[in-house]
């Protein structure tokens, strides 16, 4: 069996039942979660061959970053729950891939803490109703050395859990959420339902940072979002944890590239990627990376920061081996005709 493939079985141990089971969860009826993986398995490639491929790079940027393997760590919540340390163990195993993390708003550890480790960081902010609690947090990102921010543009209303049994906010202490609020009420934490496409520039503004659009599943709205001066989208459909039966990411991904195609927006994809494959037909669709999700939570759990890196570098490696085998050396020669769409 894959090392991947049994991570979460082995996370499963380690893991209160309630985390575990809010770690692996889609909305609803756990429609697009159920789907994400088979989407991107459903995808046949079209190998060249008499190709020399007897040297293969894998490096690329990311908003002018340096990473080795285009494989990025998505921003995920209750990481101390994982391990103690938390998005700090994530960042440590995140910088010994030189790849790129992503961090949650939610955080359990502090901003200076993440970024003390050294590894390059983007913020996931969830603008709320209350402005002034955003400004805070980004305040506080961008004085502990963020790279971007990432707006997750998906959750006007958190989307509908149907849990069975305790919740994980039942069972999680406290320190391990929003380590990055020093005052605030559960009031002030409701999602902004009134955001437009103004709210890119507001927060690069702000910040000063590259503005990251996360939750784009339509070309229109990636279009939109690269009109209003967003540096990246992401596709995404928030992992099937928002609207249920979303359209998969696999499949929502080619309309998002054909509308981005010729513009400065740099386009990522998460959701179900569980295989080297599955980065090869993303990155031949047009996404000049990836995030993966709960598969680094499952790492995180089974093997800390060394889990994490782990699990980059055997993406790489599969990464390598595919791109190999489709005949093609460098990312810049990816390109859709490899697919049969």
């Amino acid at each position: 069996m894959r090392w991947i493939d049994s991570l979460e079985a082995a996370a499963a141990e380690k893991l209160p039942e309630p985390v575990h089971r809010y770690f692996r969860q889609g909305s609803a009826g756990g429609v697009s979660v159920a789907e994400a993986t088979a989407a991107w398995n459903s995808y046949r490639f079209r190998p060249h061959v008499l190709t020399d491929v007897s040297t293969v790079d894998l490096r690329t940027t990311v908003l002018g970053t340096p990473i080795d393997v285009p494989v990025m760590i998505a921003p995920t919540t209750l990481q101390r729950q994982a391990d103690p340390d938390g998005e700090a163990a994530m960042a440590a195993g995140v910088a010994a891939a030189n790849s790129v993390l992503g961090v949650s708003s939610n955080a359990g550890k502090t901003f200076a803490d993440i970024g003390a480790v050294g590894a390059p960081w983007w913020l996931q902010i969830y603008v709320v109703k209350n402005r002034d609690v955003t400004l805070r947090m980004l305040d506080k990102a961008v004085a502990a050395g963020a790279r971007a921010v990432v707006l997750t543009a998906d959750t006007p209303v958190v989307g509908r859990k149907e849990d069975d049994g305790p919740t994980v906010w039942e069972v999680i202490p406290e320190g391990h959420l929003l380590a990055n609020l020093d005052e605030y009420s559960d009031d002030d934490l409701g999602k902004a339902d009134d955001l437009t496409p103004d709210v890119i520039g507001w927060l690069a503004e702000r910040t000063g940072l590259p503005v990251v659009v996360k939750g784009v599943l339509r070309a229109d709205d990636a279009k939109r979002c690269a009109d209003a001066g967003a540096a990246g989208v992401i596709v995404s459909n928030h992992g099937g944890r928002q609207l249920d039966a979303s359209i998969s990411t696999a499949r929502a991904l080619p309309e998002v590239a054909e509308a981005l195609r010729g513009s400065d927006t740099e386009l990522y994809v998460d959701g179900g990627i569980r295989r080297g494959e599955h980065v090869l037909a993303a990155l031949a669709l047009g996404a000049r990376a990836v995030f993966v999700g709960r598969p680094a939570l499952w790492a995180l759990t089974v093997g800390g920061s060394a889990g994490v890196t782990r699990l980059i570098d055997d993406l790489g490696n599969e990464l390598d081996h595919a791109m190999r085998l489709i005949g093609v050396p460098t990312l810049a020669g990816l390109s859709p005709d490899l697919l049969d769409l």
